[in-house]
C-alpha cells in the first residue's frame, strides 16, 4: 500500500459500509433540520423561533454529553449506534405525523409548534450519543495508521450528505410539501439502520468496565484539559461557531431579504457544505498536518470574513459565494480538528473525549443558532450576522497572540509515530 495513499481507508470493506450508513443518516438528519426550520418560521414568522430550535436541541445534548461518553466507552458500539438510529426513526415518524393535515387540522399553531420543539429536544438527547459512538466505531474499523485518512473520508461523507440533504430538502418542500418530505426522511433513517447491521459487533477495549461514573467522567475531562492541542482546537472552534452561526437565520434571508423562496433556501443552506466537501476531498491528497495550528487559525479567520460578507449582501449569488467559501474554510478546520482528536485520544477514552468535543463544538452550533436568533431579534438580522463574524475575527486574533504553543502546533510527528506502530 503506498505510503501516502489517499484511498487507504476506502480499502477496508467495513469502512465503506460505515460511510454508506453515515451518509444516509446525515442526509436524513440535515434534510430534517432544514424542513423543521422552514416549517417553524412559516408558522411563526419570528426569527427568535429559529433560535429556540437550537436551544431545544442544545439543552439535552450538552447536559447529557459527558454521561453519554461514559456509556459509549462501557458498551459495544455497533448495537449502541443501532439503538440510537432506531430511536431517531421514531422522532422522524413523529414529525411526519405532526405535519399531516388529517391529524393536526384541528390543532392550534401553538400545539403544533410545541410538538415540534419537543421532538427536537428528544433529538438533542440522542445526538449526545451519536457523536461519541460514531467516533469510537471508526477506530474499531480501521487501523491506527489510517486514522488521519479515515477522518478525512468520514468528514467528507458527512459534508456530502450535508450538501445534498439541504438542497434536496428545499427542492422537495417546493415539489411535494413538508409532510411528504418528512416521509422520505423516515425511510432514509430506516435504510441507514439496515446498512449498519452489515458491520459485525466490535470488542469493548475499555480495561475499566464497570468504573464508577464520576471517576470515569473526571478522567475524561482531565485528559482533555491536559492535552493542549485538543483543548486549544475545541475552544477556538467553539467560540468561532458560536458567533458565526449565520446559517440558523437562512430562512429569514431566503424569505424576507433575498426573497428566493424554498428552492433558494435549499441552495443557500447547501452552499457551505459544498465548499467544505470539496476542500476535504482535496485534503485527502494534500495532508494538512504540517503547521496545523497556523492553518486552523487562518481558516477560521477566513470563515469570519465570509460570514460578514454574507450578512451585508443583498444579492443572491454573492450570498451563495460567501457561504461557499465559509464552507471551504470550515472544511479545513473540521479535518484538522478530527485528525487531532483521532491521533491524540487513547482507544479506551474515545467516547468521553468525543463527548467533550460535542459539548465544545457540536453544542455550540445550536447555541450559536440561539445566539443568532436572540441578536437578530435585538439588533436586526443583518447586524446580528455581521456582529457574529466580527467576534469570530476577534477570537482568532486573540488566540494567535495569546497562545503561541497552539499557533505553532504541528501534527507530522504524531502521524509518523502512528505509522511506525503498524
Amino acid at each position: 500500500m503506498p505510503k501516502n495513499d489517499p484511498y487507504a481507508a476506502l480499502r477496508f470493506k467495513e469502512f465503506n459500509i460505515f460511510l454508506v450508513m453515515r451518509f444516509a443518516l446525515v442526509f436524513a438528519w440535515s434534510m430534517q433540520f432544514i424542513v423543521i426550520e422552514w416549517q417553524v418560521y412559516s408558522i411563526t414568522k419570528n426569527p427568535l423561533s429559529l433560535g429556540i430550535i437550537g436551544l431545544m436541541e442544545i439543552i439535552p445534548a450538552f447536559t447529557m454529553a459527558l454521561f453519554a461518553g461514559h456509556i459509549v466507552d462501557q458498551r459495544e458500539k455497533r448495537n449502541l449506534l443501532a439503538l440510537c438510529i432506531g430511536a431517531f426513526s421514531l422522532i422522524s415518524f413523529g414529525l411526519f405525523l405532526l405535519t399531516w393535515p388529517k391529524i393536526v387540522s384541528d390543532w392550534s399553531k401553538d400545539y403544533i409548534l410545541f410538538g415540534i420543539y419537543a421532538l427536537v429536544f428528544c433529538g438533542g438527547f440522542l445526538r449526545s450519543f451519536f457523536g461519541p459512538t460514531i467516533f469510537s466505531l471508526i477506530a474499531l474499523i480501521v487501523p491506527k495508521r489510517i486514522y488521519p485518512n479515515a477522518a478525512t473520508w468520514s468528514s467528507s461523507t458527512w459534508q456530502m450528505a450535508s450538501v445534498l440533504g439541504p438542497a434536496t430538502g428545499g427542492f422537495l418542500i417546493h415539489r411535494i410539501g413538508v409532510h411528504w418530505t418528512l416521509c422520505i426522511i423516515f425511510g432514509l433513517v430506516l435504510f441507514s439502520l439496515a446498512v449498519l447491521f452489515s458491520i459485525p459487533k466490535k470488542p469493548i477495549l475499555n480495561p475499566n468496565i464497570g468504573e464508577p461514573v464520576l471517576k470515569s467522567l473526571k478522567e475524561g475531562i482531565r485528559f482533555v484539559r491536559n492535552t493542549k492541542a485538543i483543548i486549544g482546537a475545541l475552544t477556538l472552534d467553539m467560540v468561532a461557531v458560536l458567533f458565526g452561526g449565520a446559517v440558523a437565520l437562512l430562512p429569514v434571508f431566503a424569505q424576507d431579504i433575498l426573497e428566493v423562496g424554498s428552492e433558494g433556501f435549499g441552495v443557500l443552506r447547501a452552499a457551505p457544505a459544498v465548499g467544505a466537501f470539496l476542500t476535504m476531498l482535496t485534503t485527502a491528497y494534500l495532508p494538512i498536518s504540517k503547521n496545523a495550528g497556523k492553518k486552523l487559525l487562518a481558516t477560521i479567520f477566513g470563515f469570519g470574513i465570509c460570514i460578514i460578507v454574507f450578512g451585508l449582501s443583498t444579492i443572491f449569488w454573492v450570498s451563495v459565494v460567501a457561504l461557499f467559501f465559509s464552507g471551504v474554510t470550515d472544511g479545513v478546520s473540521m479535518v484538522i480538528r478530527q485528525t487531532i482528536l483521532q491521533l491524540k485520544t487513547p482507544d479506551h477514552m474515545r467516547g468521553r473525549v468525543a463527548s467533550v468535543n460535542s459539548m465544545f463544538v457540536g453544542s455550540s452550533n445550536e447555541l450559536g443558532a440561539f445566539e443568532s436568533g436572540v441578536t437578530a431579534k435585538l439588533m436586526g438580522t443583518v447586524t446580528a450576522v455581521v456582529f457574529g463574524g466580527s467576534m469570530t475575527l476577534l477570537t482568532v486574533v486573540t488566540t494567535w497572540f495569546a497562545s503561541p504553543s497552539f499557533r505553532n502546533l504541528d501534527l507530522r510527528k504524531d502521524v509518523e509515530e502512528h505509522e511506525k506502530e503498524h
